[in-house]
């Protein structure tokens, strides 16, 4: 499957931002999917993630309740809408899929489709 990540762009701190993930070949069907992000000089780190069967949602602990990651199975597409923005969430954003969830479903080395990148910037 081939993923599609959008969105990002300059937002000011604690302004909002919505990624889109979209599918452009087979559906999400069974699919897990999630969003990672890689802000210079580190690691890649677990965003959040949804399980495209039954809806089940995944957050790290530092974008819980402020991230919420969604689907719509229609348009075959996973959203990452973004409020209350911080600096420390600049970062390159990727979307990733699997299928079915993995233990270690908040690591990347699980995952087998990535999207292209898409850069969120925020400014203090």
């Amino acid at each position: 499957v081939q993923l599609q990540a959008s969105g990002g762009g300059l937002v000011q701190a604690e302004g909002s931002l919505r990624l889109s993930c979209a599918a452009s070949e087979r559906t999400f069907s069974n699919y897990f999917i999630s969003w990672f992000r890689q802000a210079p000089g580190k690691e890649r780190e677990f965003v959040a993630a949804v399980s495209w069967s039954g809806g089940d949602t995944y957050y790290a602990a530092s974008v819980k309740g402020r991230f919420t990651i969604s689907r719509d199975t229609a348009k075959n597409t996973v959203y990452l809408q973004m409020n209350s923005l911080k600096p420390e969430d600049t970062a390159v954003y990727y979307c990733a899929a699997r299928v079915r969830r993995h233990i270690y479903y908040d690591s990347p080395t699980v995952y087998d489709y990535w999207g292209q990148e898409t850069l969120v910037t925020v400014s203090s």
